[in-house]
């Protein structure tokens, strides 16, 4: 790659913060400030010698992170990668990502991750935004024991039910799926601490997985075209769709809360919300913009939407051993009630 492309100066500190956020893979400003600190530290020695001072994480601005940032992503451009942005849904705080912008054999091909590991993050998506995922409840979450389920691709599954997607909605391979034979529980266990690790997931206190704000932001194309239906949504902009954005800042709800009417699709962020209704006017009693629904502020989206229900707090209350599994089990049964509820009407 000609250094000429790319906006000057362009030196050895930002290769070292590109290097930094390639290892990391997400990276927020809190995060960057001890970064950049090391590096600015390390530029100044080399200028002024070892009696240079040493930068302070806290002296570290917000403008000299987005210069960086700015820089880091003009450089991995001619490699069909940039660095984007989304809010983190419960901190708040502004999460950047290093994402691919296409998909293509080499980008197929570059990912420290086997084919049965692949696989098992798509079916893992899938059942996050489809099985996890209804009018009734959307928890867009799932458990160890609910993931270790996924471990064996289902019987008949096609080419496309064995491949991670890519941003833009193409497969990442073409494994047959007769030719994987899943994970052992032990892999599930190790696959899922990888994901976490690497920016993919996120794991609560409760033990509950969901999608990171690094896998909103890359897979966020791939999420409105495989699990929404667009010819739908244009004969009926009111048809319940299961990839919702928020009212006020437009991006992913994967936990917030909803409408309490089941098959609206107005959503808000927890953090959105109060500047929502202040902007609207509708402080005290507050309706859905959509449908005029009285808003409750106590219908969830994400894990609230499990661990709310009456029969989660119920096993929550039971003490001794084997808690932790009661616990997954109520989770279960709350599903399989649901789906019994959801038959008889």
């Amino acid at each position: 790659m000609d250094e000429d492309e790319i906006a000057h100066p362009y030196n050895d500190s930002n290769r070292a913060f590109l290097q930094a956020f390639l290892a990391r893979g997400t990276m927020t400003f809190k995060e960057s400030q001890p970064i950049l600190a090391s590096i600015f530290t390390a530029q100044d020695q080399l200028e002024r010698g070892a009696e240079a001072e040493a930068t302070r994480a806290d002296q570290v601005t917000r403008e000299d992170f987005q210069s960086y940032v700015s820089a880091a992503s003009a450089a991995v451009s001619p490699l069909d990668m940039e660095i984007r942005s989304a809010t983190h849904q419960v901190t708040r705080e502004r999460v950047y990502a290093l994402v691919n912008t296409t998909s293509d054999a080499p980008t197929q091909l570059a990912t420290l991750h086997g084919p049965e590991e692949i696989a098992f993050a798509r079916r893992l998506v899938d059942a996050l935004f489809d099985t996890y995922n209804t009018p009734r409840a959307e928890a867009l979450c799932l458990d160890g024991m609910q993931a270790n389920k996924l471990r064996k691709p289902a019987r008949g599954a096609d080419d496309d039910d064995s491949v991670l997607p890519h941003a833009d909605g193409e497969n990442a391979g073409a494994e047959p799926a007769g030719a994987l034979k899943g994970l052992k529980p032990s892999e599930v266990e190790t696959a899922l601490r990888r994901l976490v690790d690497e920016g993919w997931l996120e794991r609560s206190r409760a033990g509950f997985y969901s999608l990171a704000p690094r896998a909103l932001v890359e897979l966020r194309a791939y999420l409105v075209d495989a699990f929404n239906d667009a010819d739908e949504a244009a004969a009926d902009p009111r048809a319940w769709q299961r990839v919702k954005f928020c009212e006020a800042c437009r991006e992913i709800v994967t936990v917030g809360l909803r409408c309490a009417e089941r098959d609206c699709n107005v959503r808000l962020h927890d953090g959105c919300a109060d500047k929502f209704w202040r902007a609207r006017g509708e402080e005290g009693g507050r309706t859905c913009p959509r449908c005029s629904t009285a808003w409750t502020g106590r219908d969830y989206v994400g894990e609230r939407a499990v661990t709310e229900t009456p029969l989660y707090q119920r096993g929550r209350r039971k003490s001794g051993k084997g808690r932790e599994r009661r616990e997954q089990q109520v989770v279960v049964e709350e599903e399989e009630m649901e789906d019994a509820q959801g038959d008889e009407e």
